[in-house]
């Protein structure tokens, strides 16, 4: 049998969490080094299913070798699960994965900003009284998050993680960009980027998730050997 790109994934999470400084590691409070079961093939089968999609392969044997969720990136991986017969994923930013649309392409390859093309937010000298700043201003942020928070422009991402400052990384399962992990930074009006490997190579979930650990691991070991 061919080995597994998650072979030995459980044992090196497990030897984290059981070694001084690792609970230095950026959000490993929010995990405690902690995986959810894995998935059956036939419950992957009916979330499939359910949200008319098929996962990115990484993703998808990551589930049913390694975890539902739990450990990893940032706060770690919103576990996915059934909340009444329906099929969705737990987090703090989890309810931005538009279940109804996931099969729905995702449709860029490239960064972008949502915002860009927006006037510049009113100043105070722009108007004669504070009332009618008021409410030039509450009129602005409205037309602003009708433009950018649109649901539309995250439909085919599946969010699975929060970095904090609502800053997330989501995984394309729709569209071009299939199978990349891309940044929602729209928080901090950064809009949505891919994310690349040191050399600049697109990120699959797979090497997402395995450059964390390596980079977690790095970051312990140096701190138990200094």
């Amino acid at each position: 049998m061919a080995r597994s790109v998650w072979t030995g994934t459980r044992e090196r999470l497990a030897r984290l969490a059981s070694t001084p400084g690792a609970g230095a590691v950026f959000g490993s409070a929010g995990h405690g080094w902690m995986l959810q079961p894995p998935l059956p093939a036939d419950e992957l089968a009916e979330a499939e299913t359910q949200l008319r999609v098929e996962f990115p392969a990484g993703y998808r044997s990551f589930l049913t070798e390694v975890g539902s969720g739990g450990a990893g990136p940032a706060y770690g991986l919103f576990p996915l699960r059934t909340v009444g017969g329906r099929w969705q994923w737990d987090g703090d930013g989890a309810d931005l994965t538009g279940l109804s649309t996931l099969d729905r392409p995702f449709p860029h390859v490239e960064a972008f900003n949502p915002a860009d093309g927006l006037p510049a937010p009113p100043q105070p000298g722009q108007y004669v009284t504070t009332a009618e700043f008021n409410a030039a201003e509450d009129a602005y942020w409205e037309r602003y998050d009708a433009v950018v928070l649109d649901p539309a422009h995250s439909t085919g991402l599946l969010y699975l993680c929060h970095l904090g400052c609502a800053r997330r990384e989501a995984l394309v399962v729709s569209g071009p960009a299939r199978g990349q992990m891309w940044a929602d930074d729209i928080a901090g009006g950064g809009g949505f980027r891919p994310l690349g490997d040191d050399d600049g190579a697109p990120l699959d979930f797979a090497r997402w998730y395995l450059r964390w650990l390596e980079l977690a691991e790095d970051q312990v070991t140096g701190s138990v050997d200094g």
